[in-house]
């Protein structure tokens, strides 16, 4: 009879065993897929709220849901354009120098997404200690899905049928994804060096790497040290916004410098993004692929890329591989000694207002 009840106990013991494995590899399984799906927003299905933002009250923010306020600059007179910020989660601190020559033709809107610079921010802290509990509620309100939300409610507050969009780096891949979920809705779409991650990165677009690449040998070892904390996703939710503030502000400073710049001035202008960059992360998980979203992409789409900035001209290729209207464009610098890098509208302001212009005022 004891041996009958020991075998039973470990029948007991690996069944259970079993199940805790299936549950760690299923739990595992699910942190590695997007949990953004694409048409998830056109259908309003994982958001916080409906697409159909609330009364708006101030002129200085855009109210998109009740609790969620996007602070906005304005610049110019003419058809709105909405510029979306890359970074992730670095808006700008002042408006471009290649659209201040399109001022008197174009009223250009910038803004800061929702949980960086002066905009809403949902959380500082994570109290619970369900990882896949707070890994769904911080991407439900600040991934991918609310951000692509947010350019909707935006058309919808400035009255516009069509918008025309310009989006930057990580602000280009938003866009995109915007111009796929809503076709009917986009005039004209331009990306500049917008953020190779269609797909996972590979040796061409892992723009982590490439950097490590091009910095000083003596910076490698603080480099390797700043990346292991910023990627330290297992004890991510014990950290707090300002923690994530100052991590992902230790990261940018080398990617720039690593793309030719002496600094990005992030601790100068709006502060950057905490949970929401992370958010947008946990949006694409590790296997994902959204070049077939992008190929729904109905509106004339101008891709423009600086001469100079090397470091991400594989990510603006795939888009042009993958978007069917689109025109690539190469940038290049203005004077001798001049730079045509990642900031292209600002580092040769004359070209790239002279593309823009072409293509916003073609037939």
């Amino acid at each position: 009879m004891k041996r009958k009840t020991k075998v039973g106990l470990l029948v007991a013991a690996g069944a259970l065993a079993g199940v805790i494995i299936a549950v760690v590899i299923g739990v595992s399984w699910l942190m590695k897929q997007p949990l953004y799906r694409f048409g998830s927003v056109s259908s309003e299905k994982n958001l916080t709220a409906p697409l159909e933002p609330p009364e708006q009250v101030d002129g200085a923010v855009w109210q998109v849901e009740p609790g969620i306020g996007l602070h906005l600059d304005a610049f110019g007179e003419g058809r709105p354009v909405l510029v979306v910020h890359g970074g992730p989660g670095i808006p700008y601190a002042s408006a471009w120098k290649g659209l201040r020559p399109l001022e008197d033709r174009f009223r250009f809107y910038y803004y800061h997404q929702r949980g960086c610079g002066e905009s809403t921010r949902p959380f500082d802290r994570f109290e619970s200690k369900n990882y896949y509990a707070n890994m769904t509620t911080l991407e439900r309100t600040l991934g991918l899905g609310a951000k692509i939300a947010d350019v909707e409610r935006i058309r919808r507050i400035l009255g516009q049928e069509k918008l025309t969009i310009i989006g930057h780096s990580f602000g280009g891949f938003i866009a995109s994804l915007y111009a796929a979920e809503f076709p009917q809705r986009v005039d004209r779409l331009i990306l500049v060096a917008p953020a190779g991650v269609l797909t996972p990165p590979d040796e061409e677009r892992n723009i982590f790497q490439l950097a490590r690449e091009r910095l000083p040998q003596e910076q490698h070892a603080a480099y390797d040290s700043v990346l292991a904390e910023y990627f330290d996703f297992p004890n991510i939710f014990s950290k707090s916004d300002s923690d994530l503030v100052t991590l992902h502000e230790a990261c940018g400073e080398y990617l720039v410098k690593a793309m030719g710049y002496d600094s990005l001035g992030m601790k100068d202008g709006p502060t950057s993004g905490g949970w929401t960059v992370f958010a947008l992360y946990f949006s694409m998980g590790r296997s994902y692929d959204f070049r077939s979203a992008v190929a729904e992409i109905e509106a004339p789409t101008l891709i423009l890329h600086g001469a100079d900035d090397e470091i991400a001209l594989a990510g603006s290729r795939s888009y042009e591989r993958s978007i069917p209207d689109s025109r690539f464009v190469l940038v290049g610098r203005e004077e001798q000694g001049a730079w045509a890098g990642h900031s292209v509208f600002d580092d040769c302001p004359v070209n790239f207002a002279t593309a823009v212009a072409e293509f916003l005022e073609a037939e």
